[in-house]
């Protein structure tokens, strides 16, 4: 069976037809992205709104600093990169889908995002179908690997198959042995939590109970109660912003924050004023693993680009996304993201090391093939569109309550 992130026959012949039509709109089979000559036009499809609101800053911001930088390097084939177009998916499929629609209709040739796997999940067959390319820093549904998507999906986040195994570790290495899970009933929290059983279990820790709920709901006591009743050592929630519920109700029920883990959906340094704004450090002792970069020198560039910006989750991956897109279009010489596409894995496997635009530019403009070291790592990305490997930080909230990370693990297949 052919690489899901092979293209087809047809999708070559339509690039071809473009380019000897020298046309520089979209068309049914072209794409509705911009052509040959045409600037590279970025979209994104990012949290604006809703419960991941959180995620949206950093990812807004990693995106405009990527461009920032390769505008100052003299911008995509010699033409600035225009300012990004916006679209706020507010973590509903409707209006994630809404923003994908009018992303599509102004042309864009490349969207950021989404931000959540359930988002992509509402707008991936649109925008890959329509032969734009879409690349995501923080998808993470193990699903994604796998999704026909033409070739056009990309993510510099890992699989959920990644982080999980991280996950198990730091709780089993904190020695529980006895472990409920709770997990939001959706593409993110099916594809961790299954994940994190499997990884506990080959661990020799015992799941005392796995309990899923509705994201939706508004009331969370039956599963707060059946994690109880479960009398785990510890407890693992995959969850968004309704965590704070459940991490509440846990707390009433006498299970204490140093018993209690995480992922990237409640790696928010607000988490303790969340739960109780009088007293975050209710929260001292809570643990989780998300995907995250020890590289000092990107944080402190994008401060400086963005004073006001007080998290930085997925802003290296987001910027990486943006990167890889604009040197596909250099080493393509083309903003057609039916040309480009193929150029995606090939800018990450390249005979040279890179970091940055200018550098990685250059060495293509002389022949050369580059291997593009991301803000976020090595990317590497594989017949999936996925990155062979990652940087997962452990992060921890103090006796203040005040928001840490306490170590970087590299994750493998």
């Amino acid at each position: 069976m052919p690489s899901k992130k092979a293209l087809g026959y047809t999708a070559a012949i339509a690039a071809l037809a473009l380019g000897l039509a020298g046309c520089t709109g979209g068309g049914e089979s072209g794409g509705e992205g911009g052509g040959e000559g045409d600037a590279l036009q970025f979209g994104y499809v990012f949290p604006e709104t809703g419960d991941l609101s959180f995620l949206g800053p950093p990812q807004i911001a990693g995106a405009e600093y990527a461009i920032d930088e390769i505008n100052a390097a003299g911008g995509v084939l010699g033409q600035e990169v225009p300012a990004i177009l916006p679209g706020d998916e507010a973590n509903d499929a409707a209006q994630a889908n809404d923003a994908a629609d009018r992303l599509l209709g102004q042309d864009v040739d490349a969207i950021l995002g989404a931000a959540a796997s359930g988002m992509t999940m509402a707008i991936i067959d649109r925008v890959t179908g329509a032969e734009v390319v879409q690349c995501s820093g923080s998808n993470t549904a193990p699903d994604l690997s796998t999704y026909d998507d033409g070739g056009y999906y990309f993510r510099t986040a890992p699989s959920d198959l990644l982080q999980g195994p991280v996950l198990a570790e730091t709780i089993v290495g904190d020695g529980h042995q006895s472990v409920a899970v709770a997990y939001r009933a959706d593409d993110y929290g099916e594809g961790l939590s299954a994940s994190v059983v499997e990884s506990l279990e080959a661990l020799g820790a015992e799941v005392v109970a796995q309990e899923s709920y509705d994201p939706a709901g508004t009331n969370f006591d039956s599963v707060v109660q059946a994690v109880s009743n479960s009398e785990p050592d510890a407890v693992a929630l995959i969850s968004f912003e309704e965590g704070v519920q459940v991490i509440a109700g846990l707390l009433e029920a006498d299970i204490n924050a140093d018993q209690m883990y995480s992922a990237d959906g409640l790696n928010d340094p607000e988490l303790g004023n969340s739960v109780d704004s009088g007293d975050p450090s209710v929260i001292a002792g809570f643990k989780g693993t998300a995907p995250a970069v020890d590289n000092p020198e990107f944080d402190e560039g994008l401060q400086e680009f963005a004073p006001d910006l007080t998290a930085f989750q997925y802003a290296p991956q987001v910027y990486d996304c943006a990167m890889a897109v604009a040197l596909a279009a250099e080493a393509a010489e083309s903003t057609d993201p039916t040309v480009f596409v193929e150029q995606m894995p090939a800018i990450t496997s390249g005979e040279t090391e890179c970091s940055a635009f200018a550098e990685c530019r250059d060495i293509l403009a002389e022949g050369g093939t580059i291997d593009f070291q991301g803000a976020s790592g090595p990317l590497d990305f594989d017949e999936n569109g996925d990155v062979s490997s990652a940087s997962i930080g452990i992060y921890e909230f103090g006796d203040d309550g005040a928001h840490s990370f306490a170590d970087y693990v590299v994750a493998t297949p």
